[in-house]
């Protein structure tokens, strides 16, 4: 067994030090002042060489003297320094880019920039002798600017998971929710959780991404085509992956818990120097903004947890994925196919009449042939080809997870409409586009790192997810029982129980937790677990959103919370809408919102209702989706292929790739 990158001794303050300040000055003074300021407008006037601090830029020198978070200018290079680098910060002062011309700004003037940085954390909280670190990579939109100074509150934003990148939401997200929520008016921070994405050290077990595409194709058979003894080659592809694991990291899947990473959240909010946090978390999120206000209480400011989980059931083995599985039927049920009907054939391609143009689908007509054409799958597999993907086959397992990935975002119903409408003509084509989205890209092996993302050769931190769910659930007493989840024959039984209650969900949730059959092979029980009540008296309420139609966090989620929170710590949004969190957009909704995080107000009454804005195939429609002529024949006004490929992209942002986390 490898054991963890040895780390840099635990700092004191985490502070920047002014020796890597001075050793930035130096490395500055070696590249030649005079070509930096010549190749910008905010060069300073000729003749000035100086390499005092104060000389170098009209902002001053990156990164700050006692910035906690280190921050530099996000460009290509600023990546956090390896745990094994015997002097990171002299490391990470060299990658300032003195050049504002390759900073990247944002926000309505241009005039913000985002920063990126680090925070050195305890691996294990609980063993003060343990010297080493898990170094969280940072990433943060500055309003004011690089010459400004921070915002009276700073909004720190996760968007889910167990698995999703902070960095990578604040980087790709922040226009859209910074005028949503804030005006503008705050700072948003993102963080990537520990083991996750370009925090340190990173939770990836295969050496590329190609290993695990390869594997997928073995181990995300669903119930209804998985043929005798399938469910014994996944829990052995389980058991070789948590192995894989346990070589590569070593014990760090006993520091991975949610009850670590709220730990991790009240570091970065004393780090901010901030006396209360202000947030916005998402989904998997929101088990860790109740985990961390419950153990934090007294440092709970203006928190939002849109999405709600209820962290209890996290507690369960298998509850991560069985306690809400109903909700994505509802929604593919009544909204996929009901607002299809109702939108009309001009933006809904099923419904177009197959047979007998002069009467409309009938809900019941076109939900049995969904399914007659879904099942058909299970026999055989559909033939299909793209030049850019080759061969393929459209099978069932892929095509309902790809079913499944769009209940989490309306926007891209159309698209998965026009899908399944031309798969049911016999045209393969868009299928095979749609569900051929592996992780390694050959086509672009050689892309350059971004601020948000290491570079793609580098492979992805899917386990994570699966190491986060397992610890939370670890010390379960289901564990001990007999018969109980150490024996296959259990997950057997419950694979065939969270099918049958949903087909859409059910076989992505149970792979979600099947492979905490061997986490406790591997590791014994996590440094801590949070077992508390989550009624402890906050300093402030915290307001939760909750989405009638959402197929991974079912409203009665947020209705529990509350009711365990109580009046005095929480208030309930009840966002009739589609798809996962508020995403599809409420003016009732963000108005609250607003309100609560720029003014603190909250609702008078426990639970508030508010309606989205618009109907799915609908949203923002100033043309139609499709123009039937008099001959029947179909022309689409918007490219199937684009909308899809935005769908992944949002799905990347919100909590990672897989779907069902």
């Amino acid at each position: 067994m490898k054991e963890l990158l040895p780390a840099t001794a635990r700092p004191s303050s985490g502070r920047t030090s002014r020796t890597s300040v001075s050793i930035a000055v130096a490395l500055l003074c070696l590249i030649g002042l005079n070509h930096v300021f010549n190749a910008n407008p905010l060069r300073l006037p000729l003749g000035r060489h100086s390499c005092h601090h104060d000389d170098l830029l009209p902002y001053g020198l990156f990164p700050k003297t006692d910035d906690p978070f280190h921050f530099l200018p996000c460009t290509r290079e600023t990546v956090p320094p390896t745990l094994d680098d015997p002097d990171a910060a002299a490391t990470w002062a060299a990658r300032f880019n003195p050049d504002p011309l390759t900073w990247n700004r944002g926000g309505p003037t241009g005039e913000g920039i985002y920063l990126c940085g680090y925070l050195d954390v305890p691996l294990d909280y609980t063993n003060q002798t343990d010297p080493r670190i898990a170094r969280l990579a940072v990433t943060k939109f500055q309003v004011s600017g690089p010459g400004g100074g921070k915002s009276e509150r700073t909004l720190v934003v996760n968007p889910g998971g167990p698995g999703g990148s902070g960095t990578g939401l604040v980087w790709r997200a922040t226009d859209d929710f910074s005028p949503r929520f804030t005006d503008y008016q705050y700072d948003v921070l993102g963080w990537d959780p520990r083991g996750v994405n370009t925090s340190l050290p990173r939770a990836a077990c295969f050496p590329f991404n190609a290993n695990r595409d390869r594997w997928s194709l073995l181990h995300g058979q669903y119930h209804e085509v998985a043929g005798p003894g399938h469910l014994e080659l996944a829990d052995a592809l389980n058991e070789a992956i948590f192995q894989a694991c346990y070589e590569q990291l070593g014990d760090l899947g006993r520091f991975l818990s949610t009850t670590f990473v709220a730990r991790d959240v009240e570091e970065i909010r004393k780090a901010l120097g901030e006396p209360e946090l202000t947030g916005y978390f998402v989904s998997y999120g929101t088990g860790i903004g109740q985990t961390w206000a419950n153990m934090f209480p007294d440092s709970v400011g203006r928190l939002i947890l849109d999405g709600t989980e209820y962290v209890r059931d996290h507690r369960q083995v298998g509850g991560f994925g069985y306690t809400a599985l109903d909700n994505a039927t509802d929604a593919w049920h009544d909204g996929f196919l009901g607002e299809c009907l109702h939108a009309g054939p001009a933006h809904c391609a099923l419904a177009v009449p197959k047979v007998n143009a002069s009467s409309p689908v009938q809900l019941h007509d076109l939900d049995a042939r969904m399914h007659a054409l879904l099942s058909s799958l299970i026999a055989r597999p559909i033939p299909g080809y793209t030049p850019s993907t080759g061969p393929s086959i459209i099978t069932y397992s892929a095509l309902v997870s790809s079913i499944y990935s769009a209940m989490y975002n309306a926007a891209s119903w159309p698209a998965l409409a026009q899908m399944l409408s031309e798969l049911e003509d016999g045209n393969a084509t868009l299928a095979t586009t749609f569900i051929n989205s592996w992780e390694y890209d050959p086509r672009d092996p050689s892309s350059c790192p971004s601020p948000s993302s290491p570079s793609p050769l580098s492979p992805s931190t899917d386990e994570l997810t699966d190491l986060v769910i397992c610890a939370d659930s670890a010390d379960a007493p289901e564990w001990s029982s007999p018969g109980g989840p150490q024996h296959l024959s259990w997950w057997s039984s419950l694979w065939a129980s969270m099918t049958t209650r949903s087909w859409i969900s059910g076989n992505s949730r149970f792979y979600n937790v099947f492979s905490c059959r061997h986490f406790n092979t591997f590791w014994p029980q996590p440094a801590e677990l949070y077992r508390g009540d989550l009624n402890n008296s906050l300093s402030n309420p915290i307001l939760l959103i909750a989405e009638t139609y959402d197929p991974a966090t079912p409203l009665r989620n947020g209705r529990r919370l509350l009711h365990e929170m109580g009046h005095d710590n929480s208030r309930l949004i009840v966002h009739h809408g589609y798809g996962h969190s508020s995403r599809d957009r409420s003016v009732c909704t963000d108005a609250i919102a607003k309100g609560y995080l720029l003014k603190g107000e909250v609702p008078g009454e426990m639970e508030t209702d508010c309606f989205a804005d618009g109907k799915p195939y609908l949203y923002g429609v100033d043309e139609e989706w499709v123009i039937v002529d008099a001959e029947g024949e179909v022309e689409l006004k918007r490219d199937p292929v684009e909308v899809w490929m935005e769908h992944v992209e949002t799905m990347a942002v919100w909590g990672g790739r897989r779907v069902g986390v």
